[in-house]
Order: structure tokens, then sequence, then C-alpha cells
């Protein structure tokens, strides 16, 4: 079964899905009010979930140079606050995403921030289809979208990527309201625990981070803005 989300129904679907899971409102992001279609879809049934996203720009207008990849995808600039070293940008608030993940029956682990870690959580499964050159679609794993720029070696496969959940954030220090915090930064995917506030993080710790400086496979990524669908799956569903 498909299911295409969108707001006041999906946010109704939500609240059901945490009962029938057992998990609490903790577990979920917060209710946001009635939106336009977020370009995510979820099937049941082969479980997954698809999100709408384009190549992202690798060198903003605003900044003086490329910055190494810190995510996988997010806001696109000026909303997303890693715009500037991400592969893709999404229109999708990422809560929805966490939900989708949700709907799936997974359960969120703990995001990690800093040194030490890394998060916790299920493991998901990554990939990106899009429409080649020579008009054949494709669908390729995020590791060989990315590379260590100087001997193009893709993203290890020892890297795997963990339905972290976000922190819950509180946008104003003079108020008790809290959202959650993806929704603030638009970050979806990220690949060293820089932030806490994102949907999906990597087992990487800071420690890669010091090395692993790394960027797009302009090789096998078709051109900034083009149209991509990013696919989570459940891996053995």
């Amino acid at each position: 079964m498909t299911i295409r989300i969108r707001g006041a129904l999906f946010l109704g679907l939500g609240w059901m899905l945490l009962a029938s899971t057992g998990l609490t409102a903790q577990d979920a992001p917060p209710v946001a009010p009635p939106v336009a279609p977020t370009g995510v879809t979820v099937d049941t049934k082969t479980k997954t979930v698809r999100v709408s996203a384009k190549v992202a720009q690798r060198k903003l207008e605003h900044l003086k140079e490329v910055y190494p990849l810190e995510v996988i995808a997010g806001w696109p600039h000026p909303k997303g606050k890693k715009a500037h070293e991400t592969v893709f940008t999404i229109d999708a608030n990422p809560s929805d995403v966490h939900a989708a993940l949700v709907q799936l029956g997974l359960k969120p682990g703990k995001p990690h921030r800093g040194d030490g870690g890394p998060g916790t959580g299920p493991e998901v499964t990554i990939f990106a289809e899009f429409k080649g050159a020579d008009g054949v679609i494709k669908k390729l794993s995020i590791d060989k979208l990315v590379v260590d720029p100087k001997t193009k070696k893709p993203l290890p496969r020892s890297v795997k990527f963990r339905f972290t959940g976000s922190i819950q954030s509180q946008p104003d220090p003079t108020k008790d309201e809290k959202k959650y915090g993806a929704d603030l930064t638009g970050t979806l995917i990220a690949l060293f625990p820089v932030t806490d506030e994102t949907v999906i993080q990597t087992n990487l710790t800071m420690k890669e981070e010091k090395y692993l400086k790394l960027d797009t496979n302009r090789d096998l990524l078709p051109a900034e803005g083009t149209a991509v669908t990013l696919i989570l799956e459940v891996p053995g569903a």
C-alpha cells in the first residue's frame, strides 16, 4: 500500500500509529498545521519511504569556497542550515520523514552531537533514484555518490545510516515551547554528528570528520538542480 503524505490526514495517521506501536508523544515530531503535499511517500508493502529532492549546489553564491560534505540531505539556502555542505536539497519537513519511518514500524533511537557517540537507532538503507543522461532510470546507493575528492574512493561501505530521530529544541529561550529540532534546521540526513537536529545519522564520529573530507561524485550524479528521489528502505524487508 502506498500513501502520499498530506497535512491533516497524515497527522491523524501518525497519532494512530503511535498508539498502535506503543510509542509515546516524545518519540514523535510535534503536530504541524495542515500543509500542501510534502513530497514524502510511504509504501508499507515494500517498507520504503520516498522523498522528493534535487541535486544541491556545491558552491553557494554568498560563500567564497566549497565546504566538505557534512550532511546528505536538507533544506536549500536560505532556510537550510547545512545547505552549503549537502548532496541533496529537499522541501519536505524532516518531521514528516520521521513520521513516515515510524509508520514502517521503526522506533527512533537517540541522536548524538560532538565527540563520543555515535547516535543509535535502527538501520536504514538509502538510495538515490534519477534519470541519467542516457535517459535510463538509475538507482544508486549513497556510498557511491559520496567520494574522497583526492583519492576518488567512495564512502566506505562500513558506514551505516541510523534512524536516530531529532532532539526537541527550544527556539525561544524565553518560552517553554519546544519543537522538533530538525524542522528548525531542515537537516534530514547527517554524515557526522555535527548536529543532533536531524532525522538520520551515520555511525561515523567526529574522529572521522577530522580526516574524512568528502565531496559529491560528479561522475555519477546528474547536474545540479536535477530532480532526484531519495529512497529510504528497511534492510531485509
